[in-house]
C-alpha cells in the first residue's frame, strides 16, 4: 500500500515538474531570441546587456528548479522553486520564488504555528526527474486522505556526500536560518555561529534575499569578501544556483592596490601591522613629506632665478590643508597658489615698465632704461609678444597672464621647486617600498595610504557587503573594507573561536563600533547541522580550555563513528598519511596539515597545490580549510597546528571540517587536548 501511494504521489509531482520545465524552457528560448535581436541593433549594448543577464539566470536555476509544496488549509496548492514561473501575466503563479513572503512558510510554519498551512511537502530531483517527497503534516485534521510519503529532508541533506562545492540549503532551511535571511534591519548584521551551524550558507542566502527585494542593490552591486580563493572557488556556484549572478567575489587582497602578495610576516608583525593605530601612523608619515622651508627657495625660470619666501611657502602649504583634500589632490591647490606668487611676482616687474614707441622704458625697467633680456624671455615663453606700434601701455592682459601661469606649470625649473616642497607620492612611498616583496598584511596598509594620496579615485563601491570568516579581519583590514560600501550595509559572518589571524578580532564590538557605532546587531545560530555529535564531543576539552565561556553548536545528528588518533615518527609521517588515505574510499577526504608538512605530503600523495577542490583527496593548511567541509577529515601534526600564534583556534577549524569521520595522525604523544581520542591500533 505505502509503495503505491509513493509512486502516485511521485507521479503527480513528476508531471507538474515537467510542466515547469516546460515554462521555463520558453522563456529561455524567447530570451535567447530578444539577446539575439539586441545584438543585431547597432549600438544597442544596454538591451542586449539586459536579455544576457536574463539567459544567464535562466540557466542558472536549472538544477532543483522546485523543491517544495504547501497544501494550504483552504486547499490550495503553493509550489516552492529558486524563481518564479507564470503562464501569463497576470496568471496566479506556477512557481513561487522562494523569497516572497508566501514561501516564508515553507521555512517557518510548524505544528504549534502552521501558518495556515496543512501540509509541507519537500520534493527532490535529479535533474528533471523527481526522485522523492517528503510529507510533514502541521495540521492533525488533514491526515485523512492517506497520501503523506517520505522521511525527513534535511537528514539526507547533511548526510549526502561531499562534492568539494558548497550546496545550496534552499530547500532544508531551519526557521532560525531562515529568520536571519530575511532580517530587514539596515545597517551591519552580525550573524555569529559554531562550526556547522549554516553561516555561509545563510549569507549567500541572504544576500539572493535583499536582491530580490531591494533590486537598487542590483546597480549598485554587492561584494562577497572570502578569506582565500580556495573558499570563494567552494561556494561560486551557491548563488548562480538561486538565480543570482550579479555578484562579485574577492578576498582582501583582491581589493587591494594592484601588488602581489609574495612574502608571509612573522605573527607579531602582522598583529602589528593589523592595529588601527597604523592608521595614524601613515597618516603622519604623509604629513611629514611637506613642511615648509626655513630658508628663501630660490626657482629658476626661463634662465631668470625667482625666489620664494618661507612665509610664501608655509600660506600656500596651510591654504592646501585647509581643504581637507588627500595629498596628491592637496598638491594642485599649493601649486597654483606657488605658481601664482611666482606669477605675480613676475607679473608685477613687468607691468611697471612702459615702453615709448621706440621700445625704451620710461616707468621702471632695466638700468639702461630697455625692457631686461630676462623679462622678454619670460614673456616670450608665456607667448607674450611686444608690440612698439600702440606707444605707450600696460604689458599683460589677463589672457597673458593665464599664458605666463601654465608656462610656470610646464616648466621644469619650477616643477622641481615644488616637488621637493610638496612631493607627489605612491602607495608604496608612504608604507615603504619592500625590497622583498609585500604581504597579505601590507595590502590594508597600502590602500589605506592610497586613500590618504588620493589614488583611490576610482575605486568600487558597493550597495551591500557580505564578509565571510569575517573574525580573521584585522582592524586596518576593516578599515579598507569600509571604504567599499559607503552605505555600510553589511551582513557579516563569523566565529571568534575559529579565529587564526594573529590580527583578528574576539569581539565585533571593537572593530565595528569605529565605523558605524551601534547601528550593528548581532544574530546567532546554535544548532550544527555538519558536524556529528561524536566530533563536537572529541573537541571539548579543546574548546573549553580556550574559549570556556562558548557554548558548543548542538549536533543535530550521530553517525556512531568515534575520532580516533594514531602515532607516528617526523620520518614515517608522510607514508603514515599516504596508507590512510589511499584506505579512503567512502566520500570526499581532507588532509589537514600545518604548512610546514605541506610540501612533502604533496609529494608523497600527489596531489596539487594549490588544493583541487573537487579531487577526492585535498590537502589543505587550516587556514584554507576554513568555511569547507568534507565526508572524511585526517589531521597531520595536531601539536604542530597548535604551536601557530592561534594555533587552537586553527585546531578547532581543522577538528570540525568533517560531516562524518575524523582521524588525527600524532608524532610521539598526542596532544592533552586530544589525548581522550581512542587510538587505532595498526591492522
Amino acid at each position: 500500500m505505502g509503495e503505491r501511494v509513493t509512486d502516485r504521489e511521485l507521479a503527480i509531482e513528476q508531471e507538474y515538474v515537467a510542466g515547469l520545465y516546460a515554462r521555463l524552457d520558453a522563456m529561455r528560448e524567447e530570451a535567447g531570441e530578444r539577446l539575439v535581436a539586441a545584438r543585431r541593433a547597432d549600438g544597442d549594448r544596454e538591451t542586449a546587456a539586459v536579455w544576457q543577464a536574463e539567459v544567464t539566470r535562466l540557466h542558472g536555476v536549472e538544477q532543483g528548479l522546485c523543491f517544495g509544496r504547501l497544501d494550504m488549509r483552504d486547499g490550495r496548492r503553493v509550489y516552492i522553486g529558486r524563481l518564479g514561473l507564470f503562464r501569463d501575466e497576470g496568471d496566479e503563479p506556477l512557481l513561487v520564488d522562494w523569497r516572497t513572503p508566501v514561501a516564508q512558510a515553507f521555512y517557518t510554519a510548524t505544528a504549534a504555528a502552521p501558518q495556515d498551512v496543512r501540509r509541507r511537502r519537500r520534493i527532490t530531483t535529479r535533474g528533471r526527474t523527481v526522485v522523492a517527497v517528503n510529507d510533514e503534516l502541521l495540521d492533525p485534521d488533514g491526515a485523512g486522505d492517506g497520501s503523506l510519503v517520505g522521511e525527513a529532508a534535511l537528514l539526507a541533506a547533511v548526510t549526502a556526500e561531499r562534492t568539494g562545492r558548497m550546496r545550496d540549503i534552499v530547500t532544508t532551511l531551519q526557521a532560525e536560518q531562515d529568520r536571519i535571511i530575511r532580517h530587514g534591519a539596515d545597517g551591519v548584521l552580525v550573524v555569529q555561529g559554531g562550526p556547522g551551524t549554516g553561516k555561509t550558507a545563510v549569507a549567500l542566502h541572504r544576500v539572493a534575499y535583499l536582491l530580490y527585494t531591494r533590486p537598487h542593490l542590483r546597480t549598485r552591486g554587492v561584494l562577497v569578501v572570502g578569506p582565500s580563493r580556495v573558499f570563494l572557488d567552494y561556494i561560486g556556484q551557491v548563488l548562480p544556483g538561486l538565480g543570482e549572478n550579479s555578484v562579485v567575489t574577492a578576498t582582501i587582497a583582491d581589493l587591494g592596490p594592484g601588488v602581489e602578495v609574495s612574502r608571509v610576516d612573522p605573527p607579531d608583525v602582522v598583529e602589528l601591522k593589523g592595529r588601527a593605530v597604523m592608521a595614524e601612523r601613515l597618516a603622519a608619515a604623509v604629513r611629514s613629506r611637506v613642511r615648509p622651508p626655513d630658508d628663501p627657495v630660490d626657482v629658476e625660470f626661463e634662465q631668470q632665478l625667482l625666489r620664494l619666501d618661507p612665509r610664501a611657502c608655509a600660506r600656500a602649504m596651510r591654504r592646501a590643508r585647509e581643504t581637507g583634500l588627500p595629498h596628491n589632490q592637496a598638491r594642485l591647490v599649493f601649486e597654483r597658489e606657488i605658481v601664482d606668487v611666482l606669477a605675480q611676482r613676475l607679473i608685477e616687474d613687468m607691468e611697471t615698465v612702459v615702453l615709448t614707441d621706440t621700445g625704451e622704458a620710461i616707468d621702471g625697467g632695466s638700468a639702461d632704461g630697455s625692457l631686461g633680456e630676462a623679462e622678454l624671455r619670460a614673456l616670450a615663453a608665456a607667448g607674450v609678444l611686444i608690440d612698439h606700434d600702440d606707444g605707450p601701455r600696460t604689458l599683460l592682459d589677463e589672457t597673458d597672464r593665464a599664458a605666463l601661469r601654465d608656462s610656470l606649470i610646464a616648466d621644469s625649473g619650477v616643477r622641481a621647486a615644488l616637488d621637493a616642497l610638496w612631493p607627489p607620492l605612491t602607495p608604496q612611498q608612504v608604507v615603504g617600498e619592500r625590497a622583498e616583496g609585500w604581504s597579505a598584511a601590507d595590502i590594508p596598509l597600502l590602500d589605506e595610504a592610497a586613500a590618504l594620496i588620493g589614488e583611490g579615485g576610482d575605486r568600487v563601491t558597493f550597495g551591500h557587503v557580505v564578509v565571510d570568516e569575517a573574525q580573521e579581519l584585522s582592524e586596518m583590514a576593516w578599515r579598507m573594507l569600509m571604504r567599499r560600501c559607503p552605505t555600510r550595509s553589511m551582513t557579516i559572518v563569523g566565529d571568534p573561536a575559529q579565529t587564526g589571524n594573529p590580527a583578528g578580532t574576539s569581539s565585533w564590538d571593537r572593530v565595528l563600533r569605529p565605523h558605524v557605532r551601534d547601528r550593528w546587531r548581532l544574530a546567532s545560530l546554535t544548532v550544527n547541522y555538519r558536524t556529528p555529535m561524536e566530533i563536537m564531543a572529541a573537541t571539548a576539552d579543546l574548546l573549553a580550555a580556550h574559549h570556556p565561556d562558548t557554548p558548543p553548536p548542538r549536533s543535530v545528528r550521530s553517525t556512531g563513528e568515534e575520532p580516533w588518533r594514531i602515532g607516528t615518527t617526523p620520518a614515517e609521517l608522510p607514508t603514515v598519511v599516504a596508507d590512510l588515505a589511499e584506505a579512503h574510499t567512502d566520500g570526499h577526504l581532507a588532509i589537514i596539515a600545518p604548512s610546514a608538512h605541506i610540501g612533502s605530503l604533496a609529494a608523497e600523495l600527489s596531489l596539487s597545490i594549490p588544493p583541487d577542490l573537487t579531487g577526492k583527496v585535498v590537502l589543505l593548511t587550516p587556514d584554507q580549510a576554513k568555511g569547507l567541509e568534507f565526508d572524511s577529515v585526517l589531521i597531520a601534526d595536531p601539536a604542530g597546528i597548535l604551536a601557530g600564534p592561534l594555533g587552537h583556534n586553527d585546531l578547532y577549524v581543522a577538528m570540525t571540517r568533517a560531516t562524518r569521520r575524523l582521524g588525527v595522525v600524532h608524532l610521539g604523544q598526542p596532544p592533552a587536548v586530544l589525548s581522550a581520542l581512542p587510538e587505532l591500533r595498526p591492522g
